[in-house]
């Protein structure tokens, strides 16, 4: 009997683990539901990059808030696509985290913005507030300045396509799909 159990744990342990892994092929591994969804924007106030001051009274959508870094080297590759959806109309605020202003600066006026204002996080406290993780990750935010959905790497044409573009229109309208 112990050697039935030597050899037949270890195989129903490989089976179970299987199973899990197998049925969660095709699932978005990268989704991280953020806590804030149907919720306001956190209490901020913080400096912009051209010099004036934002607060979440600032962001009523609809927009996106693009978390973005000149150290990220993902922002690199997203920041086209972000050009292409501002030419587009899409509303785009930016969110510097935890950089440099001069690096900041540098990087809009050589590769061009996409952004309709940029707020500094230089210590990362909005960051913080919004559950970030890294950068890039974007925010779409409503009419009433509520979150509504968050996406972490970098926005793509798909992931626009089917997560964000859905949830423009009724973010217009201040309520959420």
């Amino acid at each position: 009997m112990k050697r039935v159990l030597v050899f037949a744990l270890p195989l129903l342990a490989f089976l179970a683990l299987a199973v899990l892994f197998l049925s969660r092929i095709g699932e978005n591994s990268d989704a991280l539901p953020t806590a804030l969804a149907g919720k306001p924007l956190p209490a901020f106030s913080l400096p912009s990059l051209d010099g004036g001051t934002v607060t979440q009274a600032d962001l009523k959508g609809p927009l996106l808030l693009n978390v973005w870094g000149t150290w990220c080297p993902s922002c690199y590759d997203e920041h086209p696509y972000l050009l292409e959806l501002a030419r587009q109309g899409v509303v785009i605020v930016g969110l510097n985290y935890k950089d440099e202003v001069p690096a900041a600066r540098d990087f809009l006026v050589r590769l061009g913005s996409p952004y309709r204002q940029v707020i500094v996080d230089a210590e990362g406290t909005l960051g913080l507030d919004l559950g970030v993780y890294g950068a890039p990750e974007t925010f779409v935010i409503d009419a009433q300045g509520r979150v509504l959905h968050r996406v972490t790497g970098v926005v793509t044409p798909e992931n626009f396509a089917a997560e964000i573009a859905p949830l423009l229109k009724p973010a217009a309208e201040g309520s959420a799909p």
